[in-house]
């Protein structure tokens, strides 16, 4: 596993599941695992979403967090490094 540190998220990156361990968001702790698809549709929601006011994302579907248009732009970054691990 390879640890990950982006700006607004961390997390673990298994090579061998070919998946992306959630740890932490903005200062949130979590555990969830992200595929490549579910990846990319965060990152296309997020792309097509970038320039209104900001967003606010659940997880778990109970806990929300509330993302500046500047942290959208983020957290898209860290997407994108993320990305590049996919196989």
């Amino acid at each position: 596993m390879q640890s990950i540190v982006g700006e607004i998220l961390s997390g673990e990156f298994d090579d061998a599941d070919n998946m992306f361990t959630l740890q932490t968001i903005k200062s949130f702790q979590t555990e969830t695992t992200l595929k490549k698809n579910q990846l990319e549709s965060l990152y296309g929601y997020l792309i097509k979403h970038q320039d209104e006011d900001g967003q606010i994302i659940s997880l778990f579907d109970q806990m929300l967090i509330r993302l500046s248009q500047e942290e959208v732009k983020t957290l898209l970054a860290d997407l994108e490094s993320i990305s590049r691990m996919y196989h």
